[in-house]
């Protein structure tokens, strides 16, 4: 099917959110929220979701909706867009640049396209599953074949033991050649464009992963959950080089 209609509304998505998000980044007096389920919350991550799903309703009624802030509309419609406003908002409301808009389409449950924004930095990440480009310009993975030359994030390297195998984690830090939390979504980022590796994260949201499996697959990236399943309805990543993945999967799942 012909994708180019979504991605350029995708694209203008990504510009107006940034748009929206980039004046509250770094400012002293922004207020951090924590939700009844302790993730912290802003104007920014409600005001550019808020802003996204007008966008929608307005060009495509038909289309579900799933966010982070506002939840589940129009559900079990052929397309739905999946929207994490700010993800990293930790890092956002930090003044840390770590942090992004996820925004995905599915088709019929399945992720067709997705992006990773950057608004303060001005990088926009696409992909379709078979392409993916930073700005326009196509990216690849590393590739990289060894564990011990490789450099790993991960959002946090508490979580791990608390949500999946905790020793086999460490067993992963301790072969790698680096270990940084470069995390959250601009852990992908870099992944798809060659700056890192392996990216893990032992648990996540569906608005978290849907963006991630096109950009990851597009830039010759495995994507999978922990265990090494489908990602599409997964909750946890783990995203590496096509030499590197079987090698991570079986550290964690010793």
């Amino acid at each position: 099917m012909n994708l180019e209609p979504y991605r350029a509304f995708l694209l203008a998505l990504a510009e107006k959110s940034g748009a929206f998000i980039r004046p509250w980044f770094g400012r002293p007096d922004l207020a951090v929220e924590t939700k009844s389920d302790q993730t912290p919350v802003t104007v920014a991550d409600r005001g550019a979701e808020e802003l996204m799903r007008r966008m929608i309703h307005d060009r495509f009624p038909d289309h579900g909706i799933l966010g982070e802030e506002y939840g589940a509309e129009n559900a079990g419609a052929e397309f739905t867009w999946v929207l994490d406003p700010v993800d990293g908002t930790r890092a956002f409301a930090a003044g840390s640049p770590l942090f992004g808009t996820l925004i995905a389409l599915t088709l019929r449950g399945q992720p067709v396209l997705g992006a990773i924004h950057q608004p303060v930095l001005g990088q926009l990440l696409v992909g379709d599953g078979t392409r993916t480009t930073l700005n326009g310009r196509p990216v690849r993975v590393r590739a990289t074949a060894r564990l011990e030359d490789a450099t790993l994030l991960c959002s946090d390297p508490l979580t791990p033991a608390k949500h999946q195998n905790g020793a086999a984690f460490a067993a992963l830090t301790a072969r790698v050649k680096l270990v940084r939390t470069w995390g959250d979504c601009y852990g992908y980022l870099l992944l798809a464009t060659g700056g890192a590796d392996v990216m893990c994260d032992p648990i996540m949201n569906p608005w978290d992963i849907a963006a991630l499996i096109p950009v990851v697959r597009g830039a010759g990236g495995i994507i999978t959950d922990w265990q090494g399943r489908d990602p599409v309805n997964a909750a946890s990543i783990v995203a590496a080089g096509p030499a590197l993945h079987p090698q991570v999967i079986a550290t964690l799942n010793p």
